[in-house]
């Protein structure tokens, strides 16, 4: 084989890659929309436990198939980031219930900006001045579009979906410093993080607003294949999607490709289901697109120079002496 035709099945396997992830995206912004469809005050927690169970199932067969046991290990780190991926779920479906598609798929892109400070803080590293002008930006395109041009705090349905991004980036940042010392399989701490999601929620429908079989009897044929699609391809395809495609391209990649998620769903918001926006609103979307990936693109190079740096000697470490400081890499959210 040349090294043309080399470099030209490389071309079109790089394309594969990025067009499954640009789907992963897509999917992912018309969740907001899809589940606004489906949901209701009083069905939340009985659609939140029905997606869990059934793409619980659906994974937990695919790790009996594979014939490995879940360690006690992933039980543990598991069950504890399943809880915290419980309220990420329970703010941004009620945060649903209350506000509008676009602005849901957009306020909650600021989980890209919250994770970087709220890891900052953990480790003790100071982020540069130009993330936190990045960050600003985006939260000034929140408040624009929350008010739609008018000076006006956001709804209730803002305000949640705005914890849900506080609570995912909780969970994005505890993920990799829990994992870090003990290899887990991907697979199976997932598997586990959604059947403690469909533990909770299913407890939780017993005693607020529809149960499951109430919620299951409203469903009609058009709704059923939507909740379909919110469990098949928005959960259970996605996660295969990413672990396929991040050792086929670089993470960076992935998460470039998968941070246009807030741009589909501002799309499908807009043009789908006809959500009305004054010139203000689409300030503060540009304003939120612009910030958030600029804080991306600002936090990944700081990252990477923190990587650069030399560590220190065992010398260094053990002598402590004044003006010296250990490198610490930052932990990619």
């Amino acid at each position: 084989m040349s090294r043309q035709d080399d470099d030209e099945m490389h071309l079109v396997s790089r394309f594969r890659v990025d067009l499954l992830l640009f789907m992963v995206a897509a999917a992912w912004g018309s969740t907001y929309l899809v589940a606004k469809e489906l949901v209701t005050p009083s069905s939340v927690v009985a659609l939140l436990a029905l997606r869990m169970l059934l793409a619980a199932t659906v994974m937990g067969a695919i790790v009996a198939a594979r014939r490995r046991p879940v360690t006690a290990a992933e039980l543990q780190v598991g069950v504890f980031l399943g809880g915290l991926l419980a309220g990420v779920f329970v703010f941004e479906t009620f945060g649903i219930a209350h506000t509008s598609a676009t602005n849901a798929g957009l306020i909650i892109s600021l989980t890209i900006v919250f994770t970087p400070i709220l890891d900052s803080f953990v480790s003790g590293r100071r982020l540069p001045v130009t993330f936190l002008v990045a960050a600003t930006i985006a939260v000034v395109g929140v408040a624009l579009l929350a008010g739609n041009g008018a000076l006006r705090p956001p709804n209730l349905g803002d305000l949640l979906i705005l914890g849900a991004a506080v609570v995912r980036a909780v969970h994005v940042t505890w993920m990799p410093k829990l994992t870090a010392d003990r290899p887990m399989d991907t697979l199976h701490l997932t598997t586990v993080q959604l059947a403690t999601c469909a533990a909770l929620f299913s407890a939780g429908s017993v005693v607020h607003g529809d149960s499951i079989p109430q919620y299951v009897a409203q469903l009609d044929l058009g709704r059923v294949t939507l909740f379909l699609y919110l469990v098949l391809v928005c959960t259970v395809f996605a996660f295969f999607v990413q672990i396929w495609a991040v050792r086929r391209t670089s993470p960076s990649r992935v998460s470039l490709l998968l941070g246009s998620e807030p741009i589909w769903a501002a799309v499908i918001g807009i043009t789908v289901a006809n959500d009305s926006l004054t010139p203000a609103g689409y300030c503060g979307i540009g304003l939120i697109l612009a910030g958030t990936a600029w804080g991306r693109s600002v936090e990944r190079n700081h990252r990477l120079l923190a990587g650069r740096r030399p560590a220190p000697s065992r010398s260094d470490k053990d002598a402590h002496a004044p003006g010296r400081t250990e490198a610490v890499p930052f932990v990619e959210g």
